[in-house]
């Protein structure tokens, strides 16, 4: 099965040309596509957080991963427009804190926190294998932006940004990245933690935990 790749921008820059052709195995996924992808062109990486997927000329979801690819699809890398990365954004990819704080420093601001949450491989008296995540997309993404957005009136002068995993993720893997910038380093400190805290409370992420006795949605008891 032939899959055509257009690239423009930064993608286009990055990988020397504007298209290119993947033979994938019948039956194969945007996830088989993006290994793909990555394996030929390394220097992606750090750009597939800020980029969205589109397939025949329409945007897939961010969560769309296992969406079988058919003979001829024509997939594009779209990045971020004249208006620059977004400040909140999920993702099935593995997250760099260090992409996400660049979204965030700046001259005016003195003081720069991240809160980075990772795959714990115990809780309580389980032992966890790995954990699985999935969202109400649209509604997630909503939610994250209103956050952002009062943190920003609450704090002024921060800058916020935010990523989120969804899908399996491992033992030690990046799960969430909260960054935020202030002047001084006082209301970057209750501002980041104010942010991630709500994150957990108010956002449609579920979180499923696969442990070694058995498997529990967090949040509806042991």
């Amino acid at each position: 099965m032939h899959v055509e790749m257009l690239y423009f921008a930064v993608v286009r820059e990055r990988t020397g040309r504007s298209s290119e052709r993947f033979e994938l195995p019948d039956g194969a996924t945007l996830d088989t596509l993006a290994a793909a992808l990555l394996e030929r062109h390394p220097t992606l990486r750090a750009l597939l957080p800020h980029v969205r997927w589109a397939r025949n000329e329409a945007f897939v979801p961010v969560d769309a991963g296992a969406q079988t690819l058919v003979e001829g699809d024509r997939v594009a890398l779209i990045p971020p427009v004249s208006g620059g990365a977004p400040a909140v954004g999920l993702t099935t990819l593995p997250i760099d804190p260090r992409d996400v704080e660049a979204l965030v420093q700046g001259p005016g601001h003195g003081g720069c926190v991240t809160f980075i949450g990772t795959v714990r491989d115990r809780t309580g008296d389980h032992a966890v294998l790995r954990l699985e995540y999935e969202a109400y997309v649209e509604m997630a993404e909503g939610v994250l932006q209103r956050i952002v957005d009062e943190t920003h009136t609450q704090f002024p002068g921060s800058n916020v940004a935010l990523r989120h995993r969804l899908g399996r993720l491992e033992i030690g893997e990046v799960a969430v990245v909260v960054a935020v910038s202030a002047p001084h380093r006082a209301a970057a400190f209750d501002a980041c933690r104010q942010v991630i805290e709500r994150v957990k409370v108010e956002v449609p992420i579920f979180k499923k935990e696969v442990r070694a006795d058995g498997s529990v949605w967090v949040g509806l008891g042991p």
